[in-house]
């Protein structure tokens, strides 16, 4: 079985740690729903920690924190900065926890997930919730953001289907988003993304990721990040984001998305990904070293 306890983490009291001798998850309680750490035990964080944020609790500013959290989509302010200040509800269930934040004020949704560590490997599943707690029809799609560490490169799969006469992939670009950005590689069969904490520009793009996954080397290993696409669904930004990353100085972020749903009011949606984390893997350069050393791990 997975070991679950109660420890205090980054000065924030009530965390949960769900460990299995191989890799370990930090999980917040007094803000959130937050996962704050997933790493190998006794070795670095594969997630982003804002420092001067840890440990805050309180007060209406909307805070990244760093880790994984649940949004939904499409991005709006103020809709989407709800702040996740205040203590969730946290059960604990066979191999991990489910994690059940107050209902938004601003917008009537609520926000569950639901976290469980494989006993036996670094393989973590995660089920997030949205549902429509308000009094009308609300359009969105289950979010899903990984804030990782500095200094990684991340491999997002391009489709290879052939479709003939018609197009076989979708494109999403930002306004402040450039083609020529040196920290992207647009392959063939791959996009390559560094982050570079030196650069302060903000990048992003989305895709439709048929593949359904993504991964990020840091630290010699190598994360990976996986979901369910749905062929021919709608999704948010221009119809087929079902994978989305952001990078700036501090961090990068995957993001997986649902399909978009018109959520009456009572109904809810689950979106759910699968974590895992590989050792002593070189980080690619090239979209042959993604080919000689990544795809016979995915």
């Amino acid at each position: 079985m997975t070991e679950i306890s109660i420890v205090e983490y980054g000065g924030w009291k009530n965390c949960h740690r769900l460990q299995n001798g191989l890799v370990e998850l930090i999980i917040t309680g007094d803000v959130g729903p937050r996962v704050i750490r997933y790493g190998f035990i006794g070795s670095d964080n594969e997630m982003c920690e804002v420092a001067d944020q840890l440990g805050k609790t309180g007060g209406e500013e909307w805070r990244i924190y760093g880790g994984h959290r649940l949004w939904h989509s499409p991005e709006g302010k103020p809709r989407s900065y709800f702040p996740d200040n205040v203590p969730c509800d946290v059960s604990i269930i066979e191999n991990g926890v489910h994690i059940s934040q107050l209902v938004e004020t601003t917008t009537g949704i609520k926000k569950d997930i639901e976290i469980t560590l494989d006993p036996n490997s670094s393989g973590v599943t995660l089920r997030h919730y949205l549902a429509n707690e308000g009094m009308w029809a609300v359009e969105l799609a289950a979010w899903a953001l990984t804030v990782m560490a500095p200094g990684g490169i991340e491999v997002v799969p391009q489709n290879q289907l052939d479709t003939g006469l018609l197009p076989n992939r979708m494109l999403s670009l930002w306004p402040y988003t450039k083609f020529n950005d040196p920290r992207v590689t647009w392959g063939e069969k791959f996009i390559l993304l560094r982050q570079d904490p030196k650069n302060t520009n903000a990048f992003k793009f989305g895709i439709s990721n048929t593949d359904g996954w993504a991964a990020y080397a840091n630290h010699g290993n190598l994360f990976v990040k996986k979901f369910i696409p749905v062929d021919g669904a709608l999704y948010p930004d221009y119809s087929g984001s079902s994978y989305e990353t952001y990078t700036i100085d501090f961090m990068l972020e995957m993001e997986t998305l649902s399909p978009l749903s018109i959520l009456e009011p009572g109904e809810s949606i689950v979106h759910v990904e699968t974590w895992q984390l590989f050792r002593n893997v070189t980080a690619p350069e090239t979209e042959k070293d993604v080919e000689d050393n990544i795809i016979k791990l995915i």
